[in-house]
């Protein structure tokens, strides 16, 4: 059969995508990678349009991937998900091929994890926001982007505890509030706050909220509670709106910090935001606190999750030791 062209329906296809993405209430990065995903499959098999193809199509793909980009199982999962959401959500067709797909296996890792004395040289190698933040991700174990998203009205000072909204599998928790960041947290909001009233006199103000609550509560995009803790130097226009506003500070900045800051401290560990995450489950098993609470306060849906901090601390390969050493 000869290969159809879709240059004119491609585009209909990726709104259509689009539009049931934003009606399940996706974030906006997982609308983006499944767009992408979607434009990817179909410039790789000439441009043929999805409903032309089906099951070896797909196997071909994902093989591709694996093979000559030689991507990570996760990523060729995910163009898996996002390729299955657009065969059953916007095309509808229904999939009696999908068991032939197989999803490639997650190799299981141990996770990067810091000393406390390293984690103590790479806070010590950072100032100013983002020293700030990369020292809340270490004192209460939020992923990068829960603490990006981190709103004003969810920091309770006086409560000693932050509430994390919208976790992973869009779940709400609590988790601690260090002591030793209250005071410079108190003075980093002074500036924010500062910052927002300039955007208010200036005409702006409002910031993005989830699950149409602006258009419930109307005042409340411009209220000071529901503004970011860490805000962008800048404004910037909404991809989905055309809004004009102040949204959080971008994760590659952070990202890009907590590497210089790793680099300056000598730590030749391969350092990410989500190791100041292990890090603090790894400190909190070591200094005995019970599992189900390190679990709780990660956010944790399984306990045997948690689990694999345990074999961070065991010592000598399971705490046995060498007869080397006897």
């Amino acid at each position: 059969m000869e290969a159809k062209v879709v240059s004119q329906d491609s585009p209909k296809l990726l709104d259509r995508l689009r539009a049931e993405i934003r009606v399940r209430h996706y974030s906006l990065r997982t609308e983006q990678a499944y767009v992408d995903w979607a434009r990817r499959f179909i410039l790789f098999h000439n441009k043929r349009h999805p409903k032309e193809m089906g099951a070896a199509e797909l196997r071909d793909f994902l093989s591709h991937l694996a093979v000559d980009r030689n991507v990570s199982a996760s990523t060729q999962n995910q163009a898996k998900s996002a390729l299955l959401f657009l065969y059953r959500e916007v095309l509808k067709i229904e999939l009696p091929w999908l068991e032939e797909v197989i999803s490639a296996k997650t190799a299981k890792r141990l996770p990067v994890v810091l000393t406390q004395l390293e984690t103590r040289q790479l806070l010590g190698a950072m100032s100013g926001t983002m020293g700030l933040m990369a020292s809340l991700l270490y004192g209460t174990g939020m992923r990068l982007m829960e603490g990006l998203r981190l709103r004003v009205k969810d920091v309770e000072f006086t409560r000693r505890e932050i509430i994390v909204r919208e976790g992973k599998g869009n779940k709400d928790r609590v988790t601690v509030l260090p002591e030793n960041l209250i005071l410079p947290l108190q003075a980093h909001l002074v500036k924010v706050k500062a910052l927002h009233e300039r955007d208010l006199d200036a005409g702006f103000g409002e910031v993005y909220l989830p699950d149409a609550l602006a258009v419930k509560y109307p005042n409340a995009p411009r209220a000071w509670g529901w503004q970011f803790v860490f805000p962008s130097p800048v404004r910037s226009i909404d991809p989905r709106t055309g809004i004009e506003r102040r949204h959080h500070v971008y994760e590659t900045s952070v990202q890009r910090a907590v590497r210089e800051a790793s680099r300056l401290a000598g730590i030749h560990k391969p350092v990410t935001p989500h190791v100041l995450r292990h890090s603090f489950a790894t400190h909190l098993l070591q200094a005995g606190y019970d599992i189900r609470t390190v679990q709780e306060l990660l956010g944790h849906k399984d306990v045997q999750t948690t689990m694999i901090y345990t074999h961070v601390l065991n010592r000598g390969g399971r705490g046995v030791v060498s007869p080397l050493d006897a």
